[in-house]
């Protein structure tokens, strides 16, 4: 059946991605999701647009097989505001009450009799609506029998009536030509506690690169996140995806190579268990010291864990960090072994770690831990001044990627939201396979991420310069778009 789904105007890029992992969590695709013959497959959901909308419009129609199916999917997302069953829509309220009268008859009266209550809400995008106006629209709908009592706080049932307008193409929302009404049946809608009660701001304990607390739930929905389900991070920092995960009832799990920060936090309250404590989530079950250039686990351990979810260091905000020193990696000097009374206060060296060579160790990592159908979650940096036609990311033979979102954090360069699940079992040879593809991505794709160049490229000056009739430079500014699409 096909239903309205509203998404809220932001991550636009994400929206899509989110409902079909979520659309798989509660079963749109049927059994077995999880065998290898499905995750090979490129399993979707059918999307279509309502008359005269752009793409990045927030109301799009998807096809799913129930309503328990359809609620289950708009309770948990984050980015979908509602969904409806539609009743009617039309270009005017004209052909809106055309539009209902003619919805079966056997859809509707079950939602309209009289041991039930209900409320209708006015909404509208890029317009607003007087509460005078509301009021005259809501009494424009009394061609539909409710039999029921108003009740404006927990009702039965919700009815939505929705308008956009043709308001022009200079408030940097997405053109529509034509104005569009709906009217329908709320099914179910986000949680809008959840992000304020998780906001970063109220966060007992915090890093320079904490996860917003938006986007690791969007993390944590593309990983599938559910109890039962072993999550790992191997760059933890302050824990805050794990807290997402944690939220929807996964066991945690999570790594660091800065012991300070996986032991000693800021203090006995102000530590990543802390965290956890704040918001009464289940504590993690581990908590390491751990390199992911040099894996802890023992050889032959395999397919452990449902998902793993990280922000790798891509030497912006900050740079990656590997055992061993620079004297050592030169081998200046020889190994050594910390002595036993000197071993609790010892922060072992570190040397730089390029992404090229981070992103590599994590897909061997993901390729070996994860069960099959496990989801490897990661973001990724992009140049957004690259003249390349197409954006390569990394590959891997085991993984097979179903989404990529892009998010932009300057005119500069973003990073995009790579899902990825495990398709194929790891072997000897796959590692092999995958360590030349690695070279040859790295050769080919990857040369300004070396030596962290991406910061060098982020942060230098512009080169763009104009010079005026006094001889003063000034830099070029390119005129800002009318629609700005995914800088929302």
């Amino acid at each position: 059946m096909w239903y309205l789904c509203v998404f809220y105007h932001r991550l636009l890029d994400y929206r899509k991605p989110e409902v079909e992992s979520l659309a798989e969590l509660f079963g749109a695709f049927g059994e077995n999701q999880n065998d290898a013959e499905f995750c090979s497959q490129n399993k979707s959901l059918q999307w279509r647009l309502p008359l005269h909308h752009h793409q990045d419009s927030p109301f799009h129609f998807v096809d799913l097989p129930s309503e328990d199916v359809a609620r289950n999917i708009a309770n948990r997302s984050i980015l979908v505001k509602g969904m409806y069953e539609l009743w009617g829509e039309g270009d005017n309220y004209e052909e809106l009450k055309d539009s209902i009268l003619q919805y079966p008859d056997d859809r509707k009266f079950p939602y309209l009799n009289s041991n039930s209550t209900f409320k209708i809400t006015v909404d509208s995008f890029g317009k607003v609506i007087s509460l005078q106006e509301q009021k005259e629209l809501i009494q424009g709908l009394s061609y539909i029998p409710f039999k029921g009592q108003v009740k404006l706080k927990n009702p039965d049932h919700n009815f939505w009536l929705m308008e956009t307008d043709d308001y022009g193409s200079n408030n940097g929302l997405p053109p529509i030509i034509q104005k569009r009404i709906f009217f329908g049946r709320e099914i179910g809608g986000a949680d809008r506690k959840l992000i304020p009660t998780y906001q970063l701001k109220s966060r007992s304990y915090l890093g320079p690169t904490a996860m917003d607390a938006e986007m690791a739930f969007l993390m944590a929905n593309q990983a599938l996140a559910t109890p039962r389900k072993l999550v790992y991070d191997p760059f933890v920092g302050t824990g805050s995806i794990l807290v997402a995960a944690a939220h929807f009832g996964a066991m945690t799990m999570g790594a660091d190579i800065d012991i300070r920060v996986v032991r000693d936090g800021r203090g006995p309250d102000r530590n990543v268990w802390s965290n956890f404590k704040q918001y009464g989530l289940p504590m993690p079950i581990g908590l390491l010291r751990a390199d992911n250039n040099l894996p802890p686990w023992r050889p032959g351990l395999k397919e452990v864990f449902d998902a793993i979810l990280c922000d790798p260091p891509y030497g912006v905000r900050a740079g990656g960090r590997k055992s061993g020193g620079r004297k050592l990696l030169k081998g200046v000097v020889e190994p050594y072994t910390v002595p036993d009374d000197k071993r609790t206060d010892h922060i072992p060296s570190t040397a730089a770690y390029s992404l090229v060579e981070c992103v590599h160790d994590l897909l061997d990592l993901a390729a070996r831990m994860l069960v099959p159908g496990g989801r490897l979650v990661f973001f990724y940096p992009v140049l957004r001044e690259d003249d390349s036609a197409e954006t390569r990311f990394p590959e891997h033979p085991c993984f097979r990627l179903i989404s990529s979102s892009e998010q932009i954090l300057s005119s500069r360069y973003g990073r995009v939201l790579l899902t990825m699940v495990k398709k194929s079992p790891y072997t000897e040879e796959i590692a092999e396979a995958a360590r030349i593809q690695h070279i040859e991505f790295r050769e080919n794709h990857l040369k300004w991420l070396e030596d962290g160049n991406l910061h060098s490229a982020v942060f230098s000056p512009a080169d763009a310069q104009l010079t005026t009739s006094t001889g003063d430079s000034k830099l070029i500014k390119d005129p800002k778009p009318k629609y700005r699409g995914k800088y929302v």
